[in-house]
């Protein structure tokens, strides 16, 4: 009997080993932090959900500043009384604090997403040092967060525009003020946006993270507001909504903060948005997915 010795193929070249997807090749995947954003900003965008809100969000602010501003002639009126003078610009973010719920909601389901898919556990696998991931998410959450932010200034001082023009309060764009009111919206969607991304790396259940968000922005001040103590309602002003009041409300419609200064408020608001983000890095590094 004759034995034919067929000739061991060669091992595949480095090609060959990227072409049929070998995790470790180079082709495979880019783990560096730019291809870790551009991940999580296709996830973001891919998501129906932020869709959906990103347009309510919109059109809340949209349609409540029209609303406010239909009752200009009653808001002039009801300010001299109180003495002081409204600015059209808090007239269009007049919706900011309803705003800041579905902005919450968009926070909260980039990252609670994942935990109820069990899709966190292979984006953790490709990113095993996590962080990233984190920071990746926050990124892409700020900038949809500006885009949508500005679109709703935009919609909605149109959309008032009649009105405020009949009353001489269009927002002029080299008024201060109107800066300080728009900017400032901007600044506390972003804010409110990273405290629910925090959170929701801690909490890891979407219905948890936006209570909890909830909670803290109106639940605790609403509650603690009928606290007939000094020291409460200083504390009161030091919760997340009443301190963007400082910096959002420039003539006391959209309320007051005796405790803190514009500049105080935006400190404080920061401080939670870093807080949150902090809490949820330590918990995606030290607990299992």
């Amino acid at each position: 009997m004759t034995t034919t010795t067929q000739p061991r193929p060669a091992p595949p070249g480095p090609a060959a080993t990227r072409a049929a997807g070998d995790p470790g090749s180079p082709g495979a995947g880019d783990l560096s932090f730019r291809g870790v954003l551009a991940g999580e900003w296709v996830k973001l965008l891919s998501l129906r959900s932020t869709w959906w809100t990103a347009a309510l969000t919109v059109v809340v602010i949209a349609a409540l500043g029209a609303v406010q501003a239909s009752a200009v002639d009653d808001i002039v009126v009801l300010a001299a009384e109180l003495g002081i003078e409204p600015h059209g610009a808090e007239l269009v973010i007049a919706g900011f604090q309803f705003g800041m719920v579905t902005v919450a909601v968009l926070g909260a389901l980039l990252v609670t997403g994942e935990y109820s898919t069990g899709t966190i556990r292979s984006t953790l696998v490709a990113v095993p040092s996590r962080l990233p991931v984190l920071w990746a998410k926050a990124l892409a959450l700020v900038a949809l967060t500006v885009v949508v932010s500005v679109l709703s200034l935009v919609v909605a001082t149109v959309s008032a525009l009649p009105w405020l023009a009949d009353a001489n309060l269009v927002p002029a764009l080299d008024d201060a003020v109107t800066w300080q009111s728009f900017a400032g919206m901007t600044y506390f969607f972003v804010a409110v946006v990273l405290i629910a991304l925090g959170l929701g790396a801690v909490l890891r259940h979407t219905a948890a993270t936006v209570s909890a968000v909830l909670g803290l922005l109106l639940l605790v001040p609403g509650v603690l507001q009928f606290v007939p103590l000094e020291w409460v309602q200083d504390l009161v002003s030091l919760t997340p909504l009443p301190a963007a009041v400082a910096f959002v409300g420039t003539s006391g419609l959209q309320g007051t903060n005796d405790v803190l200064t514009a500049w105080q408020g935006v400190a404080v608001v920061g401080g939670y948005a870093v807080l949150a983000l902090v809490a949820g890095a330590v918990c995606l590094r030290r607990r299992d997915a």
